[in-house]
């Protein structure tokens, strides 16, 4: 008898199960999706605690284990609902976890409905031109002026800021202390005097990514998350929530980018019995294999997650997730054979107007997911995550850890 393809919830984890599906049920028998404004669909779906199931009631969830959360996702996919999680990729998958885990009541009640609703789309300010995969060695500095904060310095590689109201931002309020130990975080207006955005063009020729500048930019101090100092400790909810979220879904069976590769084997290779055509094949195989092991880790470690800061976990997927699409769009690519090496959109320099970005060919996404092993943090400081925390294996020197930030040597 074949395994299930997913765990049993147990006999009160199937009662609440089913309280889920009637939930979901009545949204939807009430706001049918396909003619009802993707606002207002969201909006009733937050109010109703279908947003986040297991966050409290009241702020979008209904108090219950975060594994229900992907039955909701499922059945109002499945209906063609509209998506928070695409609609506001930035807010829904990092700023919300981390605005539950360190805001007041005052910021979670102004800002999670309205980022639910994509009506106030987020972006994430950490990574600084000389600030990448040592986030905690930023410079952009926060000065307190009374009742607020003036800000000034540059981020780099900011996902959607020109699309963006509000960005979640990590300055130096304190040179003299070590780099983590001086850091505070910022709720900041993305329309605010003296911030300025400016596109960075990727290889596929869109510019998704965006450089931004802070020039006396202020910011009240109401609009701080978290204490003064304690910035690195909200970082690394919103940096672990980060890697749950780009690769921690749990996607259907052979679903993209795998389905691709599949799809254009059958079509050119199917048929082909010469030495080439197995050796392919073979490489089709390996592939789905892999996609499917990191289905199913991604599926236990949804059974087993609790609400609050995931743990390495998200480190572990999010490095499957990065070589595992690099991989296959590759053999994708090799399956078309001379007309992989045409990319037919002619490089197009856009700027993509909503965050469900451009559909790209397959060629274009082999291009894009050169990307995957740096954004969200490196493939290689996934592996050092791992290594340390998982395995238990010595830390990487770290000569500056317990310097003052102002004395450590910058380039």
């Amino acid at each position: 008898m074949a395994a299930p393809t997913t765990p049993r919830l147990g006999e009160a984890g199937e009662r609440t199960g089913g309280t889920i599906d009637v939930l979901v049920d009545e949204l939807l028998a009430e706001l049918p999706p396909a003619s009802t404004p993707p606002e207002v669909f969201l909006g009733e779906q937050f109010d109703r605690g279908l947003a986040w199931v297991h966050y409290p009631k009241g702020r979008g969830g209904l108090g219950l284990p975060p594994s229900l959360q992907q039955r909701v996702l499922a059945r109002l996919r499945a209906a063609g609902a509209p998506s928070a999680g695409l609609r506001n990729v930035i807010g829904y998958g990092m700023v919300a976890p981390t605005l539950l885990a360190h805001g007041t009541e005052a910021q979670l009640g102004r800002y999670l409905r309205p980022l639910f609703t994509g009506e106030e789309i987020w972006c994430q300010l950490f990574s600084e031109p000389g600030a990448g995969s040592d986030v905690a060695s930023l410079g952009t500095r926060a000065e307190r002026d009374g009742d607020q904060w003036v800000l000034n310095g540059q981020k780099v590689w900011t996902t959607v800021a020109h699309l963006a109201s509000f960005g979640l931002l990590l300055a130096r309020t304190d040179p003299d202390v070590p780099k983590h130990a001086g850091i505070t975080c910022f709720l900041v207006d993305m329309h605010a005097p003296g911030v300025e955005v400016r596109p960075l063009y990727q290889l596929t020729g869109e510019a998704e990514f965006n450089e931004v500048f802070f020039t006396e930019v202020g910011v009240p101090d109401d609009a701080r998350l978290g204490g003064v100092g304690e910035g690195w400790h909200v970082a690394l909810t919103t940096l672990m929530n980060e890697r749950v979220a780009i690769g921690g879904n749990v996607a259907e069976r052979g679903s993209w980018p795998v389905s691709e590769a599949v799809r254009i084997w059958r079509a050119r290779w199917a048929d082909d019995r010469s030495p080439q055509a197995l050796v392919l094949r073979d490489r089709l195989v390996q592939r789905w294999v892999a996609h499917e092991v990191s289905r199913l880790t991604n599926l236990r470690a949804l059974h087993n997650r609790r609400a609050g800061t995931p743990g390495p976990e998200g480190s572990v997927a999010k490095l499957a997730y990065a070589e595992d699409n690099k991989r296959t769009m590759e053999l994708c690519v090799d399956l078309m054979g001379a007309e992989g090496m045409l990319y037919a959109s002619d490089y197009p320099r856009v700027r993509p107007s909503e965050l469900t970005f451009s559909a790209y060919d397959v060629r274009g996404s082999f291009l894009r997911t050169r990307a995957n092993s740096i954004e969200g943090g490196t493939s290689e400081v996934m592996r050092n995550i791992l290594g340390e925390r998982v395995l238990g294996l010595p830390g990487e020197p770290r000569a500056d850890r317990d310097v003052p930030w102002k004395d450590v040597p910058r380039s």
